[in-house]
C-alpha cells in the first residue's frame, strides 16, 4: 500500500479486467484484483467501474464503515488529476448526514411539516380547552 503513488486517468483506464482491476474513489486509486470475488454485491458491479472513477456507485449504495475499511486496504496510490480529465463530482464526507437530492428528501421533509403541524393543532387545542374550562 503506497499512498505516494500517484496515477492518472490513463494510467488507472489500462486496469479494468478481473486478473487486473484498478478503480478511483475520491481521487484515491484501489486494486480490487484480489477482491473481485469476494464483493458482496458480485464481480459484476466491480467489472463494471474498473478503470475508472467509481466514487459514484460507491457513495450511491451507501457501504459500511467495514466495507471502506477494506476499501483502504486496497490503496495503492492517488489520481493525478490533467487537464481533459472529467470533473469530480462532490459527495458529502464519508459518514456524514447529508439530505439526499432526490424525491427522499422531499418525503421526509414533508412528513416533518405534517408532524409539526400536529403537534401545533395539538397545542391549539389544549390551550383553546384549558381558556374554556376557566370561564
Amino acid at each position: 500500500m503506497s499512498e505516494g503513488k500517484e496515477f492518472t486517468y490513463s494510467d488507472v483506464s489500462e486496469h479494468a479486467t478481473k486478473k487486473d482491476l484498478y478503480i478511483v474513489v475520491h481521487d484515491k486509486v484501489y486494486d480490487c484484483t484480489s477482491f473481485v470475488d469476494e464483493h458482496p454485491g458480485g464481480e459484476e458491479v466491480l467489472l463494471d467501474v474498473g478503470g475508472q472513477d467509481s466514487t459514484e456507485a460507491f457513495e450511491d449504495v451507501g457501504h459500511s464503515d467495514e466495507a471502506r475499511e477494506i476499501l483502504d486496504g486496497l490503496l495503492v496510490g492517488t489520481l493525478k488529476r490533467q487537464e481533459g480529465d472529467p470533473k469530480p463530482k462532490s459527495y458529502a464526507q464519508s459518514g456524514s448526514t447529508a439530505a439526499a437530492t432526490d424525491g427522499a428528501s422531499t418525503g421526509i421533509g414533508l412528513y416533518a411539516i405534517i408532524l409539526i403541524g400536529g403537534a401545533l393543532a395539538f397545542g391549539a387545542y389544549k390551550y383553546l380547552q384549558s381558556q374554556s374550562e376557566q370561564q
